[in-house]
């Protein structure tokens, strides 16, 4: 079985690296700055006691007052894992910086955020509706969404 990091330990390296960046911690789950996304990514990835290199989710989650981006990450060689959060905020045109040169498998899943949700990916090489037509108005499954 998968054993979760300890998001208190996980906290260490990420602020030991990139200061500032953790917003807040809770058993495996930790919540970052959002324009830190890639660096933290990069470094979860890349870092020997943690080697977290497989994406298994990205989903989002609209509050109303934000959209929070849930990153599940694994461990394949340490089997571990650990959740990853973020908050965007706007309703009008949310941003977040696209992982998809550091986990390819974020390429379809920020896709169909993007289509469903209306999260921009920074940076995606092909951000497209990958669930609706192009011209759709609108995003489905946010909850100010009407048709």
């Amino acid at each position: 079985m998968t054993k979760e990091l300890d998001g208190i330990q996980v906290t260490r390296i990420i602020e030991d690296n990139h200061p500032g960046m953790v917003l807040d911690t809770q058993g495996s789950n930790i919540w970052i700055q959002p324009d830190g996304i890639r660096a933290v990514a990069t470094l979860l990835k890349q870092d020997p006691d943690l080697l977290l290199s497989t994406l298994r989710a990205i989903t989002a989650v609209d509050y109303v007052e934000y959209f929070e981006i849930i990153y599940h990450l694994l461990s394949m060689k340490k089997n571990q894992s650990l959740v990853l959060k973020l908050k965007c905020f706007g309703r009008d045109d949310p941003v977040v910086d696209s992982v998809v040169d550091i986990w390819k498998g974020a390429d379809l899943q920020e896709r169909e955020i993007w289509d469903l949700m209306g999260i921009h990916f920074e940076g995606h090489p092909n951000l497209k509706r990958v669930l609706l037509w192009e011209g759709f108005p609108g995003h489905p499954l946010r909850k100010d969404f009407i048709r």
